[in-house]
C-alpha cells in the first residue's frame, strides 16, 4: 500500500502545485475564508467526496467511507485562514490580496488534505472504516475555529476515535517530518493590564501617584509567577510586549497600559496562576496608592499528543519515509487551536519540513518572505494518507 500511495502522490504532484498556488495567491483572513471554502468544495466535488459546508460559515466536513464504514473512524484536519501580512516574495503565485498572506502555511495544509483525500478516495474499496476530513476556518484568531467547529458538531456523526493534523516547519528540511508524543504546545492567554495613578509634573512626584513606577514593580513581581509560583516540571512563560504610558520627559501620566502573553502546559495550573497574577497586580498597585484593572483573554488550551496515536504515527512515518527522515521534536511554547481537538479525543499533531536553504526557502513562519520547498507537498500529501490508513488499522 505504501508504494501505491507514494506513486499516487507523485503522479498528482502538478495538481497539488496548482492547488497550492491558487490558495497562496488568494488568501483570506480568519473567519472570512468564503472564496477559499468555495474552492475546497469544488475540489471535493471533483474528487467525488460528499461533504457538508457551513460550519462556522466557511468550515467544511467531508467523509470518505471504506468497507464497513461504521467500524472505525479517524479524522484529518487542515486550516484555511491567512494572516494580515503583506507578502514580499517575488513569485508567480504571490498574494493578490494586498495585506493578506499565507505566511503560516495553511495553504500547504489545505493542499495536503485535499491531495490525501484524492488518494484515500481512490483506495476506499481497500480499507475498512471512515475517514473524516475537517477543513477549519479561523485558526489564527481567538476563540479559534477549532473550538467553534467542535461546538457545531464537527466531531459527531460519526465520532472519530482520533484526529491527525500537520503543520509546516521551516526549521526542518523538506522531505523530513517531526513528532512528539505527550505535551507538545502551550496554552496561550492574552493579558491586558491598566495601572491607574495620578498624573502631574515629573519634577513634583510627591504630588502624584506614579503609574509608571507601579507598572515597573508589577512587571518585575509577575516574573515570579514562572520562577516561584509554578511547578518546576511544568513549562510556564510570561512575557510583556507592549507598554503604553503616553507621558513625556516631564509628564507623569494618569495611567499605563500593559499587554502580554501567558503560556503553560497544565490547565489546572493555568487558571490558578491567572488568579495569582491578578492578586499580585491589584494588591501591589493599591499598596502604592494606585489601582489596577487586570484582564485575561483566555485563548487556546495546551496541546497534548496522544501517546499511542503519536508513537504509532511516528513508526508509520518511518516506514513511509525512512527512519532517517523522521525526527523527534522538542516542547514548543507557541500555540495552536488544534489543541481543542486534543482536549476532546486522542490527537497527533506533527510537523512537515519545508526548508531548503539552497533555494532560499528558510524564512520563518509569520514573516513576509515565508515560502516552502514545494517538494514537501509530495511528502505531506502521501504521508497524511498513509497515517490515516495506519490509524484506521490500529484503532
Amino acid at each position: 500500500m505504501i508504494d501505491r500511495i507514494q506513486t499516487l502522490a507523485k503522479q498528482n504532484h502538478n495538481r497539488h502545485l496548482n492547488i497550492r498556488h491558487h490558495l497562496h495567491a488568494n488568501p483570506e483572513l480568519s473567519f472570512k475564508e468564503f472564496e477559499t471554502s468555495k474552492y475546497v468544495q469544488a475540489e471535493l466535488d471533483d474528487i467525488g467526496i460528499p461533504f457538508k459546508a457551513g460550519y462556522v460559515e466557511t468550515g467544511i466536513v467531508a467523509h470518505i467511507e471504506g468497507k464497513d464504514p461504521g467500524s472505525k473512524v479517524i479524522a484529518l484536519r487542515a486550516d484555511l485562514d491567512a494572516l494580515p501580512i503583506t507578502e514580499e516574495n517575488d513569485v508567480p503565485y504571490k498574494s493578490t490580496n494586498h495585506g493578506v498572506m499565507h505566511a503560516c502555511g495553511h495553504d500547504v495544509h489545505t493542499t495536503c488534505l485535499l491531495g490525501a483525500a484524492r488518494i484515500l478516495n481512490e483506495l476506499k474499496s481497500e480499507f475498512a472504516g471512515t475517514i473524516k476530513l475537517i477543513f477549519q476556518p479561523g485558526e489564527e484568531r481567538l476563540p479559534g475555529g477549532a473550538s467553534l467547529m467542535i461546538k457545531e458538531g464537527a466531531l459527531l456523526n460519526p465520532n472519530p476515535s482520533g484526529i491527525i493534523g500537520q503543520h509546516v516547519y521551516p526549521q526542518l528540511e523538506a522531505g523530513k517530518v517531526g513528532f512528539r508524543p505527550g505535551m507538545y504546545m502551550a496554552s496561550t492567554d492574552e493579558i491586558y493590564v491598566t495601572v491607574k495613578g495620578k498624573g502631574g509634573h515629573a519634577a513634583l512626584p510627591h504630588f502624584n501617584i506614579d503609574p509608571v513606577v507601579i507598572s515597573a514593580q508589577i512587571i518585575v513581581a509577575l516574573q515570579q509567577i514562572a520562577s516561584r509560583y509554578s511547578q518546576p516540571d511544568i513549562p510556564v512563560v510570561l512575557s510583556f510586549g507592549k507598554i503604553n504610558a503616553n507621558g513625556a520627559t516631564n509628564v507623569i501620566p494618569d495611567e499605563v497600559k500593559i499587554e502580554g502573553t501567558f503560556r503553560t502546559m497544565n490547565e489546572d495550573l493555568r487558571f490558578k496562576l491567572h488568579e495569582r497574577m491578578k492578586e499580585i497586580s491589584v494588591s501591589m498597585a493599591r499598596g502604592m496608592g494606585g489601582d489596577c484593572d487586570f484582564d485575561i483573554h483566555v485563548g487556546y488550551p495546551f496541546l497534548v499528543n496522544d501517546e499511542a496515536l503519536t508513537l504509532n504515527s511516528q513508526e508509520a512515518a518511518r516506514q513511509y519515509l525512512g527512519a532517517e527522515n523522521v525526527v523527534d521534536l522538542g516542547l514548543r511554547m507557541t500555540a495552536e487551536d488544534f489543541a481543542y481537538y486534543t482536549q476532546e479525543i486522542p490527537g497527533c499533531f506533527y510537523r512537515l519540513g519545508v526548508n531548503n536553504k539552497a533555494k532560499g526557502m528558510s524564512s520563518g513562519l509569520h514573516t513576509s518572505t515565508f515560502d516552502i520547498d514545494e517538494s514537501a507537498l509530495e511528502t505531506g500529501v502521501g504521508l497524511m494518507a498513509h497515517l490515516a490508513l495506519d490509524a484506521l488499522n490500529k484503532s
